[in-house]
């Protein structure tokens, strides 16, 4: 008997977008050996934050909380806002999920970038709306395109994150509030802050839960360094925070991965030293480009964008040569964006073995493409 799909579902592309590390290895057989491609902290959790949870791994028979009570005030003290205004779901993605989910009817329009983070454009698709997409101005969101679409198209949700990711750029707080106070009050704006802990002074925007059309996502995957626990959180205006509880998963966030982030939030000098430790991979990132003969685009997240010096395909070839040598790094895939590969800060030991095996990938991948071409 064939699955009883929904319409919407019968249409959509049976696929996993992302190409996992763990993929490679299948693939080739060989172990990672610099894990810089998926935007994770190698530097790890706090150790007390693996201490926590080890204290409390004889207790995983028990559900999570399922209203997240110890987290949510938690996040609320440190973000000086009522707990009433912050929701934790599994991970931005699953956040997502869910504010598609709230908003997005079959028909609606979603607007984002071509080329930006697509999860979004993945849950928007699920529930039968339409994704319009504006090409970036430079590596930049363009936010005056992002507008002007929103408001030609009606659109329910305009997707942004800043910093961004694939490209590690940013916009000042200034232009941000600027930005979302134009925004047509039917339109909600989806503010991804997924690297906010490493972007510099004057990159957020203040706090303001007043705004029903407004809500913010951040998470523990990043600098914190628990992507692995799957825990992000979001914050909003009383209401619609309030409205997750219709559609959330009450036991999503797991029993470990609760304990794991307070632990974590508890911890902010540890916080403060992989925040240091990113600034300097990404200084090093930058050298190792030059060294190459590469340009590298300016980062307030914890990868960069290296330009490949020549086109998307070159890029790719370049990529696949580094996956052979046992280097996982990711590229951006649109048109303007794809000539660069994306990577990740990592460790010494990992930036170390970049550095040995980037030039050999270029060469490899010059290689290949004046073979094709003759």
């Amino acid at each position: 008997m064939r699955p009883l799909l929904t319409e919407i579902a019968r249409g959509l592309p049976q696929t996993v977008p992302f190409v996992g590390p763990e993929a490679i290895e299948r693939r080739s057989g060989q172990p990672i050996r610099a894990r810089i491609g998926a935007n994770e902290s190698g530097f790890g959790p706090s150790p007390a934050v693996i201490a926590a949870i080890a204290e409390a791994a004889g207790t995983v028979w028990q559900y999570g909380d399922p209203e997240i009570h110890d987290l949510r005030r938690a996040l609320a003290s440190d973000l000086g806002v009522p707990a009433a205004n912050v929701v934790v779901g599994e991970g931005i993605d699953g956040l997502h999920g869910l504010i598609a989910r709230l908003v997005i009817a079959p028909g609606d329009v979603a607007v984002t970038s071509r080329g930006a983070y697509p999860t979004f454009n993945y849950h928007v698709a699920g529930f039968g709306g339409r994704v319009v997409t504006v090409p970036y101005s430079g590596y930049r969101e363009d936010l005056g395109a992002l507008l002007a679409t929103a408001k030609a198209q009606r659109a329910k949700v305009i997707y942004l994150s800043n910093p961004d990711n694939p490209m590690g750029t940013w916009w000042e707080a200034g232009d941000l509030s600027a930005f979302i106070a134009a925004v047509p009050d039917e339109t909600l704006v989806l503010l991804d802050e997924a690297y906010c802990e490493t972007a510099p002074d004057g990159t957020l925007p203040p706090l303001d839960i007043s705004r029903p059309n407004l809500i913010r996502t951040r998470t523990f995957s990043k600098a914190y360094g628990l992507a692995g626990m799957r825990v992000g959180y979001a914050i909003g205006e009383t209401s619609f925070i309030g409205a997750f509880d219709r559609v959330r998963n009450h036991f999503g966030v797991t029993r470990l991965g609760q304990v794991g982030a307070l632990a974590a939030l508890a911890d902010q000098a540890y916080l403060r030293g992989v925040v240091a430790q990113v600034a300097a991979g990404r200084a090093r990132l930058a050298s190792i480009a030059a060294a190459n003969g590469l340009a590298s685009i300016e980062s307030a997240t914890n990868f960069v964008a290296v330009d490949c010096g020549r086109d998307g395909d070159f890029a790719l070839r370049v990529l696949k040569a580094l996956e052979l040598r046992q280097v996982f790094v990711r590229k951006p895939m649109a048109p303007g964006l794809d000539q660069h590969i994306r990577i990740s800060v990592g460790r010494a030991e990992e930036l170390d073995y970049l550095a040995e095996h980037l030039p050999l990938a270029m060469a490899e991948a010059a290689k290949a493409l004046s073979g094709k071409v003759a």
